[in-house]
């Protein structure tokens, strides 16, 4: 019999994604699956129902319905309250799992076979099913495009017989996905660019971008990566330092970007209130970490603050604002992870030696078996 996938429809704030495109549902179907999709599930990013049904889906009216006899359940992020789901069905999402560990309890005493994926590793084989990279890609495009709907000048340097319009200034804190895309569009738009970043590594890909990179030199920057490839959090004296050289920097950018994250640690503060008030008036601070406690120290989730002129953008879940992109990305990423887990007889099975598994997976056979959950 054939595997059935649920499609659940969003229930956080914020959310406009969904877990399915009507691309993969036929992908889903040609690989002998029969998908159901909450109605009304696509909506907010502009994927209608009769596009699910033309590509092959059909239509349940609601979570509960969707995911009673289904094998795989779908979603973005982890529903309010769990669906009714069979006994050692498969869940797979962003289900946060550093933000909600009472959640990981209930996929366990639901005896559902839970995969986050933002644990799926940074690996070569498992670049097509990185999330986090899909998403914060979009996620450093549209923190540009937030600045410049505030700024109250121009991006690129205009001559125009009225005079010269000087070009913007623009400072990426963190060169990781989110950093290195917001980088590009901010050159794009002819803003002049620097960036700055604790990763030795990151210094080449700033440069290859055209953009200055503005950092403290120092023997523990040669140790200031994972062999994830994410941030480690440094010491005190370099932070004391490479703080005093931001402030410096500062005082002279019209808009400073802030993407640095720690995968389980509330994110670091990189900009200080003092710094906020050493900025130009006019000035426009977007703070991508809000969620994970905020990169400065002023900023407040889905808010804009503005102190002494100084605008700083606080916006929650931003590359749901880019919704039906971040979808159609989430969605392959979603299919390619489940070519992993479905073998060539149409069958889940879960290798908990792989790599990828071994990573993701949070519960399984009614127990927490993530080491970092347990």
């Amino acid at each position: 019999m054939a595997l059935k996938i649920a499609v659940l429809k969003e229930t956080a704030e914020f959310e406009g994604r969904v877990a399915t495109t009507p691309e993969t549902i036929k992908k889903y179907i040609a690989k002998g699956f029969s998908v159901s999709v909450v109605s009304g599930a696509g909506l907010h990013a502009s994927y209608i129902d009769s596009e699910f049904e033309a590509a092959g889906a059909t239509l349940a009216p609601d979570n509960d319905k969707a995911a009673k006899d289904a094998d795989i359940i779908l979603c973005v992020q982890s529903p309010a309250e769990l669906p009714r789901m069979k006994k050692g069905a498969l869940l797979v999402g962003m289900l946060s799992p550093y933000n909600n560990p009472q959640k990981i309890s209930s996929f366990a005493q639901a005896d559902v076979t839970a995969i986050s994926m933002e644990l799926v590793p940074r690996i070569t084989r498992a670049q097509a099913m990185d999330v986090l990279s899909s998403q914060s890609n979009l996620a450093g495009y549209k923190a540009v495009l937030d600045a410049a709907s505030l700024y109250t000048r121009a991006f690129p340097m205009m001559m125009t017989a009225a005079g010269t319009i000087a070009p913007a200034r623009v400072f990426v804190m963190g060169a990781g996905v989110a950093g290195l895309q917001a980088i590009a569009t901010a050159k794009r738009l002819g803003a002049i660019v620097s960036a700055t970043d604790v990763r030795p590594a990151a210094k080449e890909q700033v440069q290859s971008l055209g953009a200055s990179f503005v950092m403290v030199e120092s023997e523990e920057m040669k140790q200031a990566e994972t062999a994830g490839g994410y941030a480690k959090e440094m010491s005190d004296d370099f932070k004391q330092k490479q703080a005093a050289l931001v402030a410096e920097t500062l005082v002279k950018q019209d808009i400073v970007i802030t993407t640095a994250l720690i995968p389980g640690r509330p994110a670091p503060v990189l900009v200080t209130e003092s710094m906020v008030r050493s900025m130009k008036p006019g000035s426009i601070i977007v703070d991508l970490a809000v969620e994970q406690g905020g990169n400065c120290a002023l900023s407040r989730p889905g808010e804009i603050v503005e102190i002494n002129g100084v605008k700083i953008i606080g916006y929650l879940n931003v590359p749901s604002r880019v919704a039906t992109d971040a979808s159609s990305l989430y969605a392959r990423n979603l299919l390619n992870l489940l070519g992993i887990l479905v073998n060539k007889d149409g069958e889940l099975s879960l290798d908990m030696e792989d790599d990828i598994v071994k990573a993701s997976v949070l519960t399984k056979d009614g127990q927490i078996v993530h080491p970092n959950f347990q």
